[in-house]
This record gives C-alpha cells, sequence and structure tokens, in this order.
C-alpha cells in the first residue's frame, strides 16, 4: 500500500536526513519561462544598466485568503506585527514552527479589509491552508504553481505577475502607462494603465533601483507583456528568462528555499498527516555537504536568515515563546561568500581535465537541490555556518553564495565553502559521483551589490551585521 501522508512517508523511511538528499525529484525548475531570451549574461547586466522584465507568473503559489478571520490568520501565524497593515499595502510574511524553525517566506498583499493574496513557495502556502480551516472564519483557494515540465501542454493561472527593474524602469513605466506613476511609498499598492487594462502595482525595487511589481487576469498576459517590451524597447529593457531571474537573489540577498522547520515534533504531526505523500515537503531534495543526522540541524530560526527585523512580539503567534528564548546577539547572520576566483576556475575546468571529479558546477545557477546546505569551515575546520545558494553574477563577474555564519565570523574574513557531497555524494538525480573540494571564500556583506545596499529601502536586505 503507498503512503497516505508525510508522516506516512518518513515513518515508512525510518531517516528524514536520507530520504530528502536522496530525493529524485531533480533541480528546482523555474517553469514555463524560457531560459533565455537573449543570453543570461546580457539579461542580468541589464538590471543594473537599464531595464528587466521580470515574469514570475508561473514559478510561485497564489494562496487567496477572505473573510472576517483572514486577518487574525496571518496574525496568528506569523512573526510579523499587523497592527499596521493597511489595505494596499504588503509584507515579506514568515511563519515559523512551535520550535521557532523558519518553515519559509513571501509576500503578502492586502488587498481589500478582508481581502489578501499571498504569493510564495509551496511551504507557506501549504501551512496557511491546513491552519486556516482550523476554527477560522476564511475562504481559502489555492493556485498552485505551474508544473515543472508541462510537456506542451496549455498552462493558465489566475493572475500573470511581472517585475519591471533597473535605472530605466520609471521611464518604461511612465511611457507604458501614457503618462505620470504616482511613486508610492516601499510596499505600497497602486494603479497603472497598460494597453488599455486597469493594472495592479506594487512599489518594490527588487534590482535596487525603483521598480514596480505588477499584475493583472491570466487572459490580458499575451497583450500587457508586448506593450511593456515595445515600451522599453527606447530604454534598453530586456525581458529575463529563468537563468537571469535566478541570479537576482545572489545580488540582493534574499535565501530563498530553506528546508521548512516541519519534519520534526509532535506538534507537527498533525500537519504532517495532513499533507500529501507527494507534497513539496515529502519530495523536497536536500543537498550539499553539511549532512547531520539529526534533521533539526537544518532549520534556521529568522535572525539567521535575516528576519530577526520582523520578529515583534506584540502579538500572539505560534513560534512566539520558543523565539522569546532565544538571545539575538548569539545566533549565526546571513552574508554574501564571495569564492575565490582561482578555485571556481577549477571548479569549472573539471569536466574536461583528467583526475578527480567534483561535483558539477552549473552556470548560473550552481544549486543541485532544492534545499541546499554547504559546511563553512575556518582554518582550522570548524564548521563556522552554512553555504545556502550557490551561483555566478555577470554584473559582479564571481561566484557567490549567500550563507549564515556565526556571530564571530568578520566581514572580510576567509572561510572555506565544503562543494560536493561526502561518500561520492548522495543518490540525488542531480549528482553523479565525485569528490568534494574546498573552495576559499571571503565573508562579505549581504547585499552584495553596492546598488542595493545603497538603493534599498532600509530593511531585512540592508540590515548588514559587521
Amino acid at each position: 500500500m503507498s503512503a497516505k501522508n508525510l508522516q506516512d512517508v518518513l515513518d515508512r523511511s525510518g531517516d528524514t536526513v536520507e530520504l530528502l538528499r536522496n530525493s529524485q525529484l531533480g533541480a528546482y525548475i523555474y517553469p514555463v519561462v524560457p531560459a533565455e531570451f537573449t543570453n543570461f549574461r546580457r539579461e542580468v547586466t541589464a538590471w543594473q544598466n537599464t531595464a528587466v522584465l521580470f515574469d514570475q507568473s508561473h514559478h510561485m503559489v497564489n494562496l487567496w485568503v477572505s473573510g472576517p478571520d483572514a486577518l487574525k490568520l496571518f496574525t496568528d501565524t506569523g512573526i510579523n506585527s499587523t497592527a499596521n497593515f493597511p489595505v494596499d499595502s504588503a509584507k515579506q510574511f514568515v511563519p515559523v514552527s512551535p520550535e521557532g524553525g523558519v518553515i519559509g517566506d513571501g509576500i503578502l498583499f492586502r488587498l481589500a479589509e478582508e481581502e489578501f493574496v499571498f504569493v510564495g513557495r509551496a511551504p507557506v502556502a501549504n501551512w496557511l491552508t491546513y491552519k486556516g480551516g482550523r476554527g477560522y472564519n476564511v475562504d481559502i483557494r489555492k493556485d498552485d504553481r505551474s508544473p515543472s515540465r508541462p510537456y506542451g501542454k496549455q498552462v493558465t493561472r489566475d493572475v500573470w505577475r511581472f517585475q519591471i527593474q533597473g535605472p530605466r524602469a520609471w521611464d518604461v513605466i511612465e511611457k507604458v502607462n501614457g503618462g505620470p506613476v504616482d511613486k508610492v511609498k516601499f510596499f505600497r499598492m497602486g494603479y497603472m494603465d497598460i494597453a488599455g487594462e486597469r493594472i495592479r502595482t506594487l512599489r518594490h525595487g527588487m534590482a535596487g533601483a525603483p521598480g514596480l511589481e505588477i499584475w493583472g487576469p491570466y487572459g490580458s498576459y499575451d497583450k500587457v507583456r508586448e506593450a511593456i517590451l515595445e515600451a522599453g524597447r527606447e530604454f534598453g529593457l530586456e525581458p529575463a528568462g529563468c537563468r537571469a531571474y535566478s541570479c537576482n537573489t545572489l545580488e540582493s540577498g534574499w535565501i530563498p528555499s530553506p528546508l521548512p522547520a516541519v519534519y520534526s515534533g509532535e506538534e507537527m504531526r498533525p500537519y504532517r498527516e495532513w499533507l500529501g505523500a507527494d507534497s513539496y515537503e515529502a519530495t523536497n531534495a536536500l543537498a550539499g555537504s553539511f549532512v547531520s543526522r539529526n534533521i533539526e540541524d537544518y532549520y534556521l530560526n529568522p535572525w539567521e536568515l535575516g528576519y530577526g527585523g520582523f520578529v515583534k512580539f506584540d502579538h500572539d503567534f505560534v513560534g512566539r515563546s520558543a523565539l522569546e528564548a532565544i538571545d539575538p546577539a548569539t545566533q549565526r547572520r546571513k552574508v554574501t561568500l564571495e569564492w575565490n576566483t582561482e578555485d571556481v576556475s577549477k571548479l569549472l575546468a573539471s569536466p574536461v581535465q583528467e583526475g578527480p571529479g567534483y561535483q558539477f558546477f552549473d552556470l548560473p545557477n550552481a544549486n543541485y537541490g532544492s534545499s541546499n546546505y554547504d559546511a563553512v569551515r575556518d582554518a582550522d575546520g570548524n564548521t563556522v555556518g552554512l553555504s545556502l545558494f550557490t551561483g555566478y553574477s555577470a554584473n559582479e563577474r564571481k561566484a557567490l553564495s549567500l550563507a549564515t555564519v556565526n556571530p564571530d565570523v568578520p566581514l572580510g574574513a576567509e572561510v572555506e565553502v565544503v562543494w560536493g557531497e561526502p561518500d561520492g555524494g548522495s543518490g540525488k538525480t542531480t549528482v553523479q559521483p565525485h569528490v568534494q573540494f574546498p573552495v576559499r571564500a571571503i565573508v562579505s556583506p549581504a547585499p552584495y551589490t553596492a546598488m542595493a545596499r545603497d538603493s534599498y529601502q532600509p530593511g531585512w536586505r540592508t540590515a548588514v551585521t559587521a
């Protein structure tokens, strides 16, 4: 008999870490959007030099929540304060487990007094759906991410979702609108007109300069996209494919996919019994050189991910008591690791050289699991942190990774990132037999890119710890 739910999957495996390390899911895919329109280097440099059109229509869940208890659901599950959450604004929403481990994050939009949409990856949407069905007067509708491999079948969503970003973004925005667009405050919502359509907007700054996230009914996708590209031609606007899109986080400092802290704890057992045997949580691929027999060693608290400033104890929420017991000063902090050019060159040359083979370092996104955990070591071989997302920035011409490191590791310190898995590698489909390779790296700010550090709205992206 096949497994009925996540708990059943875990019970049958007997070893949660090994189950996830040997997942057959494959690499995380940004679906439907072409890999490249020109080439990823040109598309990446556009968001620093001209403007770029990101297509976010397919890789995230839209969770529509409405009803009298909608705000209460988010208040009860998020570390964020909702005391000041007006209509037509958005928040970076972060829920944690009863033990304080981050389940995930995403953007929460307040569309009306009793109407919200959460946009992000599956773990948070699943958790909200589960919690919302237990005593809350809400209606919940889930518009799941597009299939990773649609095999030519038609794909539709409730809404399309674009971002127009870069130093010339506002020129594009006002041209396609046919006139000035109000520069509302950061993470505030407004409206604009595109090709005869009334479009919702969110003031954003994903690429450092002022820009907008926009969305509308999926049926208007082609008309709106073509109008934006036509308006942006004179300003050097580039459409970004999914290869370029994955690079932005390396420069801007957002860690996309920590392991959701749901695999242990008796309080979470009913949730695991609710989650499907084929859910994201059941098939998630855990990758990297950091291996512990204890699944809790992969959980991360808000301070380790740079979300400490979101934690507000002005309301009761799941995990509050666990977070109150944490001393933020003793926690790891988010940094960027600048990988040594000579060592990266050896990694890239490995496939065409005789001798030991290393785990393949793909460009521009080198991650080979959904949740990536590489050990960061000091000069004495002690593990002092975890490297969590790795790739190449064409703007910086550097291999970079986002990491969380011990509080006594200063900016400018040289560390090693252990690239590749122990004992020849796991059974994941993205892994072939290899030997590990220690890569030198310099502990650097997050965000790494100077434009992002200088231009972003002050907050979790810019809160660099020296």
